[in-house]
């Protein structure tokens, strides 16, 4: 008999990919993807604990799996990522939730095979988290389902211990992929027809391959040089380590795209202090100035995060003046979330909600005025768009330009993959609509 598996992501790219990853190892045990929890015969939630509300969510869709679990004894059900990782937090899952079988952290998703043999060979409930950095794996299967795109990851992990963030620990510290590792997968994705590459670390700038030394600016040049038609976008960039040398690297390429996610999150130095961000607004806008000069047409985005402790109107308003200066193309915006664990978790001043929610809907109508400039421009204009899919509701298929615009178009032939020249008719916020052009 056949048998299915279904994954529950939630949070970045880099979960993203390591669902890719997660389902590689089942289709190696024999499972087959299914849409449907209730044809499952395993189940997997990779979660993630950056905000309160994806951590929340998580919890209320495991939940949700108590009476399908009574009524199916022999489906298993297995939490992984960033949630179970936080310290005390698998005990709680496991308390809470007994019926989940197996519970596993971000550094041995690699060993999920050997948790779900290990559950089927009687074990009542597998709880496997490990503690340190993590190793670097290499060679894992992938079942990818982001076509044309593909995620690479290049690092693992963050230095950096930004006050407000759990990243660094339930990732780990900072380790980078051998040189010739990231390289030979590239060409391999090539090779089976993906057009669009994305590398991934919590902070692609300070990519160092162990052996040889190869920093990110040569990495990205060595991935340009590639025959063939692609693509090349990587993320999430730290300001602190952009340099002049990545610019010109981005410059000097004709595969990476012109748009960059610069994370600022504030523009008040006071704030970007607290944050332990190691920069100041004026050293952030710097890196726009020096972007802007070897590409004038890069669109760069970035995260911005508002309500942090301490902030007062000065400092929310220093916000608003980089957002007009920068003039992003487009921005995530979000209201700081305490996580435990975090220095900021501690800090005084904690800001009250109904103020945050203010200045997070200023931010937001600022930031929409220039992404509808960005976008109004594009009209007229012929425009590339790499096809990623195709929108049922619309009956459009649908792209992305080099700098990060969605395009929708009508077409009679299947054209996902295709690179598609497209005549833009309308703009409506972040999204283009128009007619594909010989």
């Amino acid at each position: 008999m056949k048998k299915y598996f279904h994954i529950v992501t939630y949070g970045c790219q880099m979960n993203l990919h390591e669902s890719e990853k997660i389902a590689g190892l089942l289709s190696e045990l024999g499972y087959e993807r299914c849409d449907s929890l209730d044809n499952a015969d395993i189940v997997v939630f990779n979660t993630c604990c950056i905000r309160e509300n994806a951590e929340n969510h998580a919890y209320g869709n495991i939940g949700m799996l108590k009476k399908l679990k009574a009524a199916k004894r022999d489906m298993i059900i297995a939490v992984g990522g960033c949630l179970p990782q936080q310290m005390n937090k698998a005990e709680n899952l496991h308390e809470k939730f007994p019926y989940v079988d197996i519970i596993f952290g971000t550094h041995n998703l690699h060993k999920l095979k050997e948790y779900i043999a290990a559950k089927q060979h009687g074990k009542k409930a597998v709880i496997a988290i490990e503690e340190g950095d993590g190793v670097v794996c290499e060679g894992e299967p992938a079942d990818r389902t982001s076509y044309p795109n593909a995620w690479v990851n290049i690092t693992y992990g963050c230095n950096n211990f930004c006050s407000y963030c759990i990243v660094p620990y339930v990732r780990g510290r900072e380790r980078s992929r051998e040189f010739k590792n990231v390289l030979e997968e590239v060409k391999t994705l090539l090779s089976d027809g993906y057009k669009e590459i994305t590398l991934l670390g919590q902070n692609v700038n300070s990519y160092a391959s162990p052996t040889d030394g190869v920093r990110f600016p040569e990495l990205i040049s060595e991935i340009s040089a590639l025959e063939g038609k692609f693509r090349l976008r990587f993320m999430t960039s730290h300001p602190k380590d952009f340099s002049e040398d990545l610019a010109k690297a981005m410059a000097d390429s004709d595969k990476i795209c012109h748009c960059l996610h610069l994370p600022v999150q504030s523009g008040s130095d006071k704030i970007l202090r607290a944050m332990n961000r190691k920069y100041t607004s004026a050293d952030y806008l710097k890196k726009v100035e020096l972007l802007k000069k070897y590409m004038p047409d890069c669109a760069i985005t970035t995260d911005i995060i508002v309500g942090f402790p301490g902030e007062t109107e000065e400092d929310f308003n220093a916000t608003l003046r980089l957002v007009e200066e920068a003039n992003f193309a487009s921005a995530f915006t979000f209201v700081y979330s305490r996580r435990a664990g975090t220095k900021a978790a501690e800090m005084p001043d904690q800001i009250d909600a109904e103020v945050s929610k203010r200045r997070i809907m200023q931010l937001i109508e600022l930031v929409n005025s220039q992404t509808r400039v960005y976008s109004a421009a594009d009209v007229g204009k012929t425009v590339e768009i790499l096809c990623e899919g195709y929108d049922e509701k619309r009956g459009l298929y649908l792209g992305r330009t080099e700098y990060g615009r969605m395009g929708y178009f009508a077409s009679e032939n299947n054209l996902i993959g295709e690179f598609v020249r497209m005549k833009v008719n309308q703009a409506n916020g972040v999204s283009l609509f128009g007619d594909p052009v010989e």
